[in-house]
């Protein structure tokens, strides 16, 4: 057995079946294929490469055989690999992407001009309505070229998505092999969460004292990444509002910022659009059920040997969020209790499906807070109950795919399958950066 097939869907199986041709240019980001290759294997695709000759002057074809468990194109020949890969038939690409594309390279491929093995394959992707994704590298000036920038946008307004890295020390760097394998996730996925708007509420309360401290929680909010992660590789529109967090959020992941929960209302009553034009509003912020006055500036320990703090019970957050986004779209409570029996934590959970009209209320006790791991009741409305266990990526795809199931479920000319609430399958999230 080829090692490309030991770690294939290690990750998930969000990619199994799914074909994708990798386009390798002449930028010393070459280098980084191998990982990228091995990024997608390990969501489950099958990945050919195709390389131009200066590529090959970089990275010898021998490693992009061993990363991907097939021996690279180099040059087109009888076999016209280019419309074998790409064109109609069985055993067409799901996806064209070239990474790294260098300024030369998309420059071509923005002209209709085939002259190397990758330029060919662009082609006929683009002919032929393959979807296609591009990961430039180049130094920082190329990138601010005006031909280059005019170049980037013609591709883009062809439908191909521009995956952009980092810029370092006047370089435009190509983007992670996670950043990459998300882009292909997101926009080759079909599923029930294709194209729909799903909005995440996570991370830790800060209720603050003064200026400069607050009574929070223990919350990691690493479900909340999860969930925002597996959402937008199941090709969701995914926006993350997010209190403290102790995680770092993917790049891909829109985030907008609330402190505490009268912070986190207002944002919600500015977003009532957003939130009720949503699929789904997933709730596992751990949210305070006590605020507090604040006190201007910063309170002086040498003025107050002891401290006295009044609090006050908050605002639930809810049945707010409920009102503003009412059904079709679904609100997904998470609730979260200490040391009870199976048995009460499911009432805890009914009490709270009740007691604020969600339509799936997860359980969980605190000894999740800031672990890698979950062990979650999750009750749907009207459904079995189940427990979900393990890594807390793994929990959040699974509960998605049973939400998605849901939906996938909806008889046609209900009103969450009508052509309002449906979106066509949008293309991954795009940078604001100069190039585009």
């Amino acid at each position: 057995m080829h090692p490309s097939h030991v770690i294939r869907g290690r990750t998930t199986q969000l990619l199994h079946g799914r074909r994708i041709v990798l386009g390798v240019s002449g930028s010393i980001a070459a280098i980084e294929v191998p990982k990228i290759v091995r990024e997608l294997l390990r969501h489950g695709a099958e990945v050919q490469t195709v390389m131009s000759g200066e590529a090959a002057r970089i990275i010898g074809p021998e490693a992009l055989h061993f990363a991907s468990g097939h021996p690279p194109v180099l040059q087109l020949t009888g076999n016209v690999e280019h419309v074998t890969l790409l064109g109609p038939g069985e055993g067409r690409a799901d996806l064209y992407v070239v990474a790294p594309a260098t300024a030369n390279t998309l420059s071509k491929i923005a002209h209709g001009i085939d002259d190397t093995a990758v330029t060919s394959c662009a082609s006929v992707a683009l002919g032929g309505g393959v979807p296609m994704l591009i990961a430039p590298a180049m130094h920082s000036l190329m990138g601010a070229n005006p031909a280059v920038k005019e170049n980037l946008d013609k591709l883009r307004q062809w439908g191909v998505g521009i995956v952009w890295g980092p810029s370092v020390e006047g370089e435009e760097k190509i983007a992670s092999p996670e950043e990459i394998a998300a882009a292909v996730l997101h926009r080759v996925a079909r599923g029930p969460w294709a194209g729909r708007s799903v909005v995440v509420v996570g991370g830790a309360a800060r209720e603050s004292i003064d200026a400069v401290r607050s009574v929070t929680n223990e919350s990691s909010g690493s479900s909340a990444v999860a969930l925002a992660t597996q959402a937008y590789y199941r090709g969701a529109e995914v926006r993350l509002w997010a209190g403290a967090l102790q995680v770092p959020v993917p790049g891909w992941v829109s985030v907008e910022h609330w402190r505490g929960v009268e912070d986190l209302l207002a944002l919600a009553r500015r977003r009532r659009a957003e939130l009720a034009r949503a699929t789904a509003v997933l709730v596992p912020a751990a949210l305070s059920d006590y605020t507090l006055e604040r006190w201007p500036g910063k309170i002086s320990s040498r003025d107050h040997e002891t401290l006295t703090l009044t609090l006050r019970r908050a605002p639930k957050v809810l049945p707010e969020l409920r009102r503003l986004a009412p059904r079709p779209t679904r609100l997904i409570a998470f609730k979260l209790e200490v040391g009870l029996s199976p048995v009460e934590l499911e009432a805890a959970a009914r009490g709270l499906a009740t007691e604020t009209d969600a339509d799936w209320v997860v359980a969980n006790d605190a000894a999740t807070m800031g672990s890698p791991e979950t062990n979650a009741l999750v009750l749907p409305r009207g459904g079995e109950r189940r427990w979900i266990r393990g890594p807390k990526s793994e929990f959040a795809g699974k509960l998605l795919d049973d939400v998605g199931r849901e939906l996938a479920n909806i008889a046609t000319g209900s009103s969450d399958a009508s052509p309002a609430r449906r979106r066509r399958p949008a293309r991954p999230r795009r940078s604001a950066r100069r190039a585009h």
